[in-house]
């Protein structure tokens, strides 16, 4: 099997996840930059880069080769029957922000803008660092550090195109007080690495809050959905993807749109038919959805039927500070929530059985036929292939992923060409 020995050659072979730890750990050798095709790639900070401790590092706590557990068996106080397919969970609610104007706002229930809100406003955090779009070009992302509930409400809701949160994993290392990690599954488990090496890192994450995550879908896929909505890229003034509503409409706006002029299209359409079909590749490889190294993960109960709901969100607590910090949130009347029971999880997140399962096909056949992949310790994958899928299932994961592998040519490094966004006149980028 092909191996990798930086990040580059991660991101060359496609299994980057674009988290960002790499420039965070290495910033003199290592940069984010956004490729239109793939997502945010680590790009050498001058051509002759060759890296030293800070690259090697980097190639540790890369959650695109490998990402574990570092154990197999429910810890006390977790729910045992759960932690094969779902990884550590104590307890699990269903509800929404007590803030109807969170609530609103938020992709589902508000829940994460909601428990930032609380750590930094109530428990003297320092900040949250998450995602928002950036305000010179509104359809791509970075990262931000709030300290105010305003700041974070003005970033809530879902931001289905490429992020690197953790290349300012720094502004948690140098923050006065323990602060908040918003991230991705991904981003996730590479701030749990980077912690390893990072002592200061440690001391300084106070909470990480995960969503649930299908697939991060390249620039490409955003730039398709402006186009039916008949946005240029270039006079783009702001694009949101989900929210105000459950699960919400993706919207964008143009310069000169006159005042009411509705640029929407449904979840449905802008998810369904448009952005996942240009989710990067390592997306079809992930083992974890549901965000099983962070503290508090919340995702989508979408068992309930959607549309006039103002919001709902599933909420994980898997870990004992996740746990304490929800039960007092919800003590404070920040957090309406009622205890849910575990079946819950499959009734709202029902093909996530078959996804573990394909990914350990797909896996298996890019090992068998000496590609990278991904190597998983103590997600649990096999068995989910044996049980949960159907012969063709079966068949789809293996010979599927020979088909990939010739139409994407995955045993070739691909090119990573930096994207430059399109300036107005006048603007600079």
């Amino acid at each position: 099997m092909t191996r990798m020995a930086t990040v580059h050659q991660v991101a060359e072979r496609q299994l980057c996840t674009g988290c960002g730890v790499c420039a965070y750990l290495a910033p003199d050798d290592i940069r984010m930059a956004d490729v239109l095709d793939h997502g945010r790639r680590p790009l050498p900070v001058v051509p002759t880069a060759t890296g030293g401790e800070g690259a090697a590092a980097a190639v540790r706590c890369c959650p695109g080769v490998g990402v574990a557990h570092p154990s197999g068996r429910p810890g006390p106080g977790e729910i045992g029957q759960l932690r094969r397919m779902w990884g550590p969970v104590r307890r699990l609610w269903e509800g929404y922000a007590a803030d109807p104007e969170i609530r609103f706002a938020g992709s589902s229930g508000g829940v994460t803008t909601a428990l930032a809100a609380f750590c930094v406003e109530r428990l003297g955090m320092a900040g949250a660092l998450h995602i928002g779009a950036r305000a010179d070009v509104p359809y791509l992302n970075e990262a931000r550090f709030s300290r105010s509930r305003a700041e974070l409400l003005a970033a809530a809701g879902s931001r289905y195109a490429p992020a690197s949160p953790c290349e300012r994993l720094d502004l948690i290392e140098q923050a006065d007080s323990p602060a908040v990690f918003i991230g991705k599954p991904c981003d996730v488990a590479a701030t749990r690495m980077a912690a390893q090496v990072r002592p200061r890192l440690a001391e300084r994450l106070g909470l990480t809050i995960a969503f649930f995550c299908a697939g991060t879908p390249s620039t490409k896929g955003t730039l398709e959905m402006l186009a039916q909505l008949e946005v240029p890229p270039v006079e783009a003034t702001a694009v949101r993807y989900r929210g105000l509503g459950w699960p919400g409409r993706a919207r964008a706006s143009r310069v000169g749109d006159p005042p009411g002029t509705d640029r929407s299209m449904s979840y449905e359409q802008s998810w369904g038919e448009i952005l996942q079909r240009h989710r990067q590749w390592r997306c079809h490889l992930c083992a974890d959805h549901t965000g099983e190294l962070a503290d508090v993960a919340v995702g989508d109960p979408w068992y309930r039927p959607t549309g006039d709901d103002p919001g709902q969100s599933l909420v994980l607590a898997r870990t004992e500070r996740g746990q304490q910090v929800i039960e007092a949130a919800i003590r404070a009347g920040v957090l309406m929530l009622t205890p849910a029971t575990p079946d819950i999880l499959t009734a709202s997140q029902p093909n996530l059985a078959r996804s573990r399962g394909s990914v350990w096909g797909r896996v298996w056949t890019l090992r068998a036929t000496g590609q990278a992949a991904p190597r998983f310790r103590h997600l649990p994958m096999a068995g989910a292939w044996w049980r949960e899928l159907t012969l063709a299932e079966k068949l789809r994961s293996t010979l599927g992923t020979l088909r990939r592998l010739v139409r994407r040519r995955l045993w070739r490094p691909v090119p990573l060409p930096e994207y430059q966004p399109p300036a107005r006149a006048g603007q600079e980028v």
